[in-house]
């Protein structure tokens, strides 16, 4: 498993890079479209919707959402203060579902209206991310990301032993947590020194890594729901897209909601 992850991030992580830092904004937008378009697919599954039918009915849906959010762009930042509001509210279901109280909707229209909320401001968080600051911020967010998982994984493995919520993710541990959070503050302090940026951007990065779990255990509890390991198995070793990005989707919002809100990168 760890050798497939290992051969899937090579090929992935040089791609990403220079769509990152070597295209075009439309560019962009058009390669986090395809994941996006990829992780609908995924989550129409999770939505109890089996048939192709009705998945690309759904994925056709997210597309035109996306247009309609791209030609109606100067409104795209209140997408942001949605998301907040929802993964507050994602908070408290994981709360209760580790409490022993599963407030998750099973209704699969319902399931499918928190799809796009959960993938559509993420993906116009980190274009209005590439559009105010420029690529490397993008690809800054994606190693914060991969740095916390990262730690995550190893110190999880290496000491882990005190559950995070076992009814919602067993493998998550405190020390899993603790082992996110410190490679987090590494990689933040680095960019902070090199950028001579505010040290106020390190503690909205450690936000950003928590609400970034919450996003993974979140969608934990609805692959729970619907039985299932992974999202999918586009990519060897990790799952599907949705499995990869789940944190991501969490992330975006809140840190580029942060970076706006207190100015942080100016």
């Amino acid at each position: 498993m760890l050798k497939q992850r290992l051969i899937t991030a090579i090929i992935l992580i040089p791609l990403v890079i220079w769509i990152l830092l070597g295209t075009s904004a439309q560019v962009l937008a058009g390669f986090i479209s395809i994941f996006v378009l990829i992780a609908a697919w995924e989550w129409a599954a999770l939505c109890g919707w089996q048939t192709k039918l009705a998945r690309s009915f759904y994925v056709i849906w997210v597309g035109l959402l996306l247009l309609v959010s791209y030609w109606f762009w100067q409104y795209a930042i209140y997408t942001l203060f949605i998301a907040t509001i929802w993964w507050l509210l994602a908070l408290y279901l994981t709360w209760q579902y580790q409490q022993g109280h599963d407030l998750l909707p099973t209704n699969s229209l319902t399931k499918a209206l928190l799809g796009l909320v959960i993938l559509i401001p993420a993906w116009i968080a980190l274009l209005l991310l590439r559009q105010e600051h420029g690529g490397q911020s993008v690809l800054f967010l994606f190693v914060l990301i991969w740095a916390a998982d990262s730690g995550a994984y190893f110190a999880g493995k290496r000491w882990g032993k005190t559950k995070l919520a076992n009814k919602v993710s067993p493998g998550k541990t405190l020390e899993g947590v603790a082992g996110a959070l410190l490679m987090g503050t590494i990689v933040a302090f680095g960019y902070v020194i090199s950028q001579a940026i505010p040290y106020s951007f390190i503690l909205l990065c450690l936000v950003t890594i928590l609400v970034s779990i919450l996003g993974d255990l979140l969608e934990s509890m609805f692959k729970r729901q619907m039985k299932v390991k992974d999202s999918g198995n586009i990519l060897p070793g990790h799952g599907g897209i949705l499995d990869r990005i789940d944190s991501l989707t969490s992330a975006a919002p809140i840190f580029v909601g942060g970076i706006i809100l207190f100015n942080i990168l100016g």
